[in-house]
């Protein structure tokens, strides 16, 4: 026999060794423990249970304990779906029932930015409006006079009319008025101010800055509201108060909500929401509307 081969019959030798050490090492491992060198190299997990009782390694799988999803992210999950399959009321329905049971859940910030989106669409909206009335003028009928009469105001009277300004009213001429019956929830922990019809949630604007460093809690209502151009206070029925910085007076505590503007480092007392909040949260809101601010939890 020459060398080269006896060399490669110790190769072939060698090679069989290692894959019968391989083949009793997988034997250890996934059948029956070994012992031995085989016990040195990898103990045996299975010692944990029975000697003679097979580890079924898949029924381990589905026992493991597995993080579960939120219940309200679950809810918010189903809501996006009907949203991109255009189910925009079961959407609705679902995100407010996110919004009333889990409260604390982390889908719910902006499960209440999309359904006050959608609740705004809708409160906004001068054509498919839920709660406007038409009015037919009567003679002696003055802006004012419609507006007291339907608790309204005579800036959403404009707005929902499409107009500019009031000129004449005519005996006969339509006017379509939404009385505004909405309430108004603070939050100073959750820095959020929110617009409510009765119990049912219609949008949340944060706030910007608070200028008042302790808020009694309990329930008041909105004073007054007013504006300011050109550095002067103007009232709703004068023409510049349209294009002014409006501002809402609480009763108790006496206090203002206004916009915030960076510009003006002294803003003193109050409650500060960002301008465009501000614009839509005054057209909403009329003198007598309730407010509740809340006591901040300890």
């Amino acid at each position: 026999m020459s060398i080269w081969t006896f060399v490669k019959l110790l190769a072939a030798l060698a090679v069989l060794g290692v894959m019968g050490f391989t083949g009793m090492l997988a034997y250890h491992i996934m059948v029956k423990p070994q012992g031995g060198v085989f016990e040195k190299i990898i103990p045996n997990p299975r010692k944990l249970v029975h000697k003679e009782q097979p580890v079924d390694f898949t029924k381990m799988l589905d026992s493991a304990e597995m993080p579960d999803l939120d219940p309200g992210e679950k809810v918010y999950q189903k809501a996006q779906e009907m949203i991109a399959m255009g189910k925009t009321a079961e959407a609705r329905e679902r995100l407010n029932s996110l919004i009333s049971t889990f409260p604390s859940s982390p889908s719910a910030p902006e499960a209440r930015r999309i359904i006050g989106q959608m609740n705004l669409d809708e409160v906004l909206c001068t054509a498919e409006q839920p709660n406007k009335k038409t009015y037919v003028v009567v003679r002696g009928d003055s802006p004012l006079k419609i507006a007291n009469k339907f608790n309204t105001t005579l800036e959403a009277i404009l707005y929902y009319n499409g107009m500019m300004e009031f000129g004449g009213l005519q005996p006969g001429e339509e006017l379509t008025v939404v009385p505004l019956e909405y309430r108004i929830l603070i939050e100073p922990q959750r820095k959020m101010l929110s617009l409510w019809d009765g119990s049912r949630f219609i949008c949340e604007y944060p706030i910007a800055h608070m200028g008042t460093s302790a808020l009694a809690a309990g329930k008041t209502i909105i004073d007054s509201k007013y504006g300011f151009a050109d550095g002067k206070k103007v009232t709703p029925n004068e023409k510049k108060y349209r294009i002014s910085d409006k501002a809402i007076h609480l009763q108790k505590p006496s206090m203002q909500i206004r916009a915030f503007e960076k510009a003006d480092p002294d803003r003193g007392g109050g409650i500060f929401l960002f301008p465009a909040d501000m614009e839509e949260l005054s057209l909403l809101t009329r003198a007598g509307n309730e407010v509740e601010i809340r006591k901040p939890a300890r």
